[in-house]
């Protein structure tokens, strides 16, 4: 369903009609299906494994889990609802920023059948407030934010804690059904996107976090970008070209890093038998070589394509990708229009545990052809995480104004571990360029001639 509420950017920044019951269905069906996740994630291993640390990279599961339940009780009954603590003693435990993730374990945290009841008894006082919200008269409530915020925040995690599952040593404790295959991908293998402005961005999108806003003009010059992500297929062949062993393809901080830590392939890759092979939630499999490659980081996507004779589109040239219509100038709010994403469009919210066939979701396509630009893969770009002209750090400045700036680089479009709620054209991930436990792919670039 389209919010109604939502006006796509037409850059006039129109008043919106505030749909109160539309607002509060799509805030429960919100809550609840990141609720459902969450227990799946954390339900399909044992006690011993929520407690765990399987890497330093990660937090224990069950750190995520009582954390979901602390953050919608910060907001939605006592910022929203003006409740008193329900447990103001663990407020610290569970500040991310309070306790890096590898000192999680060493905390005194909330056993799992502790965490499960608290997190419980929050999501019930929750939904009661949510029973009685009027959405409006703060900007906490308008259009249930509030809500919208901390279904993205659990469904956030929900993805953190798939990757601890993917980093997890064990049996394979998740199932799902593969993507439907699909005949190779045989149409071109990029697309020219016309030079000139476009409308970057949201003011209108009622749950879009602070980063994306506000709408603003951008001038992109002519370019051409990849029709799908990379393939395995097409990594490969840097590999054995020797792409790791030449530092001419690499930054030298890239060079420096992939050195240091013996990076030879893309993360849980492993060459046995004249083949490579992957690691995959618990099951060994060869690499398939029509699947966007997953698990790479920023300076082996930036190597690549320079190997390739391309280079990483910008993040302002991966939104116009995937956002403008050329034919009437306006920026849809996905690249196949306006509509919330199906499953015809796109590989979102867990239902596949791996990308799809590159060339997958025709119907999910841009209007300029491009294809799997929502979902399958993060796409690491070359830009660093900015603030836009104009932006306003809103509710609290730890969601993005302490990352701004020259460490962190931006990663577009969503993954197959994304749900669409903390999905959207305008939505921007980031992290360091050194990370590769994220689901990270990309697609290359490349400037048109003068």
């Amino acid at each position: 369903m389209t919010d109604p509420a939502i006006d796509t950017e037409t850059g006039t920044g129109a008043d919106v009609e505030t749909d109160v019951e539309a607002f509060r269905e799509r805030a429960l069906t919100s809550l609840t299906s990141a609720r459902e996740r969450t227990t799946l994630l954390t339900s399909c291993v044992e006690d011993p494994d929520l407690t765990a640390q399987h890497s330093p990279l990660m937090s224990p599961l069950v750190w995520d889990l009582a954390h979901i339940g602390n953050q919608e009780e910060l907001w939605l009954l006592r910022a929203v609802a003006g409740q008193d603590a329900i447990r103001p003693e663990i407020d610290g435990l569970y500040d991310a920023f309070e306790h890096p993730r590898a000192a999680r374990p060493s905390l005194p945290l909330l056993p799992p059948a502790e965490a499960r009841l608290y997190a419980a008894e929050v999501r019930g006082r929750a939904l009661d407030v949510l029973d009685g919200a009027v959405f409006r008269g703060n900007r906490l409530m308008e259009a249930g934010f509030a809500f919208g915020m901390i279904a993205q925040h659990e469904q956030q995690h929900d993805e953190t804690m798939l990757i601890t599952h993917q980093l997890r040593k064990g049996p394979q404790a998740l199932h799902a059904p593969d993507p439907r295959p699909v005949p190779p991908f045989t149409g071109p293998r990029e697309v020219l996107v016309p030079g000139g402005p476009f409308t970057m961005g949201t003011s209108t999108e009622p749950w879009a976090l602070d980063n994306e806003r506000p709408a603003h003009a951008r001038e992109v010059p002519p370019f051409h970008i990849d029709t799908v992500p990379v393939t395995n297929g097409a990594y490969e062949a840097f590999i054995e070209d020797g792409g790791y062993d030449d530092p001419r393809w690499w930054t030298a901080d890239g060079w420096a890093h992939i050195r240091r830590n013996s990076v030879h392939a893309p993360a849980y890759w492993r060459r046995e038998g004249g083949q490579w092979l992957r690691r995959r939630f618990g099951v060994t499999e060869v690499v398939p070589p029509d699947e966007p490659v997953l698990h790479v980081c920023w300076y082996e996507a930036d190597a690549y394509a320079r190997w390739a004779g391309r280079r990483l589109p910008t993040e302002a040239e991966w939104e116009k990708a995937a956002r403008h219509d050329p034919a009437t100038g306006r920026s849809r709010r996905y690249p196949w229009g306006d509509a919330d994403p199906g499953p015809e469009h796109a590989n979102l919210g867990q239902r596949h545990l791996r990308p799809a066939p590159a060339g997958s979701y025709p119907e999910g396509e841009s209007p300029l052809g491009v294809r799997q630009l929502i979902g399958d893969v993060w796409e690491w770009t070359s830009s660093d995480l900015l603030p836009y002209p104009g932006f306003t750090a809103f509710p609290y400045k730890e969601y993005s104004e302490v990352f701004f700036g020259p460490e962190y680089k931006v990663l577009r479009g969503g993954s197959f571990a994304v749900d669409a709620v903390a999905c959207r054209g305008t939505f921007r991930n980031w992290d360091y360029p050194i990370r590769r436990q994220i689901f990270s792919g990309f697609r290359t670039a490349r400037s048109v001639e003068a």
